[in-house]
């Protein structure tokens, strides 16, 4: 079942949903969305824009740091871009917790293309008061 937080989030989220950002299954600090890359996707040298894969990674991210329930925001992250992406292609990123400490938590995000890993994403969260 998918936590309300991050149900209530999402519906939100209009910047993920124009995007056709996806979720596939949330729990308990994990999360799992996808997204195809289109035509207004792809950079200047025919392959998916960066920007456009650490969003969609930064959104798992979201949707598992907000699956407690308290309101967390992204403290920072980082991403490394294994293998382009391109037109057509369905990118889907596995979110996971790592580690929670205080108000703080860190999460790693796997992004896929099909069973190719084409982005390592590692996000830190901050809780709100």
């Amino acid at each position: 079942m998918i936590p309300e937080s991050i149900t209530r989030m999402l519906s939100d989220d209009l910047a993920s949903s124009t995007l056709g950002i996806e979720l596939r299954s949330a729990g308990p600090g994990v999360a799992e969305m996808s997204m195809t890359i289109t035509e207004t996707m792809v950079n200047g040298h025919d392959i998916g824009h960066g920007g456009y894969v650490f969003l969609l990674a930064d959104t798992a991210f979201a949707c598992a740091c907000n699956s407690h329930g308290p309101v967390a925001v992204a403290a920072g992250g980082d991403i490394t871009f294994v293998a382009p992406v391109r037109l057509g292609d369905v990118l889907m990123a596995r979110a996971t917790e790592r580690t929670t400490y205080g108000r703080s938590g860190i999460y790693d995000v796997t992004v896929f293309r099909g069973d190719e890993v084409v982005a390592e994403f590692r996000g830190r969260s901050r809780t709100l008061k």
